[in-house]
């Protein structure tokens, strides 16, 4: 995949050293010399110095030939910007946008622009993490309607099988790992002491599922 990473930044350069690392092809654009600096010396990339929004900066680092675009610089102005130009003038097939007010990530997603608010996952994190204590948030979905959690099998799940915690729409096993090994359970497959379990749950049936689980409810 070739692809080009607009602000070199704490997000934008472990975005960057991340693909590159997988083999990518990565161009990295930044107006800011210093900033170039975070990538680290065995970054394989290329980088080109400027303004992600100038169609000429974007020639230059290839985007007619990009497949995917994220623009994640410090300015959410900048950031729409420039992905609005990647999608709507260069129609990169990926473009996504990295922007700090919530208000603003909601509006441009009903536009059908993919954008990442850091200040909304980071407050519904936090919040999982206060209110369910029992289970690990590992990931949020959407605007976090649907989390993926891992609990080590309470003493209550011990000899159930999946189809006894399974509620459909709202709460679903996706994997037990046991012994170290990871397998796809199905319907009739019993729990058993020291599996690790992962879920995915409607944010709406978080309590639920505490419940069904035996947990201490917050």
């Amino acid at each position: 995949m070739k692809a080009i990473i607009m602000g070199c930044g704490r997000i934008g350069s472990q975005v960057s050293e991340l693909m590159s690392n997988h083999g990518h092809d990565v161009t990295v654009i930044d107006h800011d010399s210093n900033a170039i600096g975070r990538l680290g010396p065995n970054f394989k990339g290329r980088v080109v110095q400027g303004l992600g929004f100038d169609r000429n900066v974007l020639i230059e680092a290839g985007i007619e030939r990009a497949d995917a675009f994220v623009s994640s610089s410090s300015s959410d102005n900048a950031n729409i910007v420039a992905a609005r130009i990647a999608r709507n003038i260069f129609r990169v097939p990926r473009v996504v946008a990295r922007l700090y007010d919530p208000l603003r990530a909601e509006i441009y997603q009903r536009l059908g622009l993919t954008t990442i608010s850091s200040t909304n996952w980071g407050a519904e994190r936090i919040y999982q993490m206060l209110s369910h204590t029992d289970l690990d948030v590992l990931y949020t979905f959407g605007r976090s309607e649907v989390a993926l959690v891992v609990v080590e099998a309470p003493s209550q799940l011990i000899g159930k099988n999946v189809a006894q915690i399974s509620v459909p729409g709202e709460i679903v096993v996706v994997s037990i790992t046991r012994s170290d090994q990871a397998f796809l359970p199905v319907q009739g497959t019993e729990f058993r002491e020291g599996d690790l379990v992962h879920l995915s749950v409607l944010s709406s049936a978080m309590d639920r599922l505490e419940e069904m689980l035996g947990l201490e409810r917050r």
